[in-house]
């Protein structure tokens, strides 16, 4: 099928864990005149999500030419391995993984499991909820981030996924520009925390 490429900006909103592309009407009177939609993605891992998010990505770029990415949490972690290089010309991380690595580390040492039952059992189910995989893990470590698309990220000072040395060392890294809300938390979702949010997107 072939696509009439607009003039229009589009904006893809890409959730995280537990979200929803309905998410996407919040941020709709911020881009006034530019259509915004939100991706409800089918797969949970970096590898399968990562294809479904560049098909979707590159769909929209045939048809739109000029895509901004907003995404949350692991949402933009999914997007970094996703291979959007040159198809995402402004993207806005909220809360973003950008270490999974480590996230993954921290998860070890909090239900107490080691690199080797991980790799023997190959998945083990935590109290706290989260499923630690030794495939997720190898894949990360042989899958390094690259992410060249101008990005602006909004980190909350008590965020209890990613330090704060993390996010600024992965800011410096890809040249994004990074604001800390002080008593922000990972999860965006409070009226002041949402008001917050609106100022830093608006500029």
């Amino acid at each position: 099928m072939q696509y009439l490429k607009t003039t229009h900006t589009i904006i893809l909103y890409i959730h995280g864990k537990l979200g929803s592309a309905a998410e996407s009407e919040h941020y709709k009177p911020l881009f006034a005149g530019c259509e915004v939609i939100g991706l409800d993605y089918k797969t949970f891992t970096p590898w399968e999500t990562g294809e479904e998010i560049r098909a979707a990505v590159e769909k929209l770029h045939k048809q739109y030419g000029k895509i901004i990415l907003i995404a949350n949490s692991i949402g933009a972690f999914f997007c970094m391995n996703a291979d959007l290089n040159g198809l995402v010309e402004q993207a806005y991380f909220i809360s973003p993984i950008v270490d999974m690595e480590q996230l993954i580390a921290d998860m070890m040492a909090w239900a107490n499991v080691t690199e080797t039952q991980l790799q023997e059992q190959s998945v083990i189910h935590t109290e706290f909820g989260e499923d630690l995989s030794w495939k997720y893990l190898c894949y990360v470590r042989t899958h390094p981030i690259e992410w060249n698309v101008p990005t602006s990220i909004l980190y909350g000072s008590k965020d209890n996924l990613t330090s704060l040395d993390t996010i600024r060392l992965f800011a410096e890294r890809h040249n994004a520009s990074l604001t800390v809300m002080d008593g922000g938390e990972h999860w965006f979702h409070t009226e002041e925390q949402m008001k917050f949010l609106d100022k830093w997107i608006k500029g």
